[in-house]
């Protein structure tokens, strides 16, 4: 479990940040070939990123147990907030986004999703970024 946790959440961090970025470069680019090619991929991505969201929350909890630390305390808050955000608001994006993409409809209802998902997106990146850096710290790899 020791091991296991850091890497579902690295995995996590990372998938989110690869849907965000590319979504984030495919749309300065403009190139409606490559925002059509990254909105029917990353739902594709789905069932990589909600197990390795739930086993970093669930190893979490059990990891941290009844500690008190500060740092464990702060992971357990941030964890509902990172898998709710997850699951009621960038699946369901994701999901709409190609639904829309398949369509053709890269109107207003696209782009307002769209949005939604990249600010989504980036509170779960800040959230999950700030869980790693306590993990590490707890671990004593980086400094307080």
């Amino acid at each position: 479990m020791k091991v296991l946790h850091p890497v579902a959440g690295a995995l996590a961090l990372a998938s989110i940040l690869a849907f965000w970025l590319s979504t984030a470069f495919s749309e300065i680019s403009g190139n409606m070939e490559m925002i059509r090619s990254v909105k029917l991929a990353i739902p594709w991505g789905l069932p990589l990123l909600i197990p390795a969201l739930a086993f970093s929350g669930f190893s979490g909890f059990r990891l941290g147990g009844r500690w008190k630390h500060p740092a464990i305390v702060a992971k357990k808050k941030r964890m509902p907030v990172i898998a709710l955000n997850g699951l009621l608001v960038l699946v369901p994006c994701a999901l709409i986004l190609r639904q829309l993409t398949l369509n053709g409809d890269f109107g207003a209802t696209f782009y307002a999703v769209q949005a939604l998902e990249l600010c989504a997106g980036a509170l779960n990146i800040v959230l999950l970024g700030m869980s790693f850096r306590d993990g590490l710290r707890l671990k004593r790899r980086i400094g307080a």
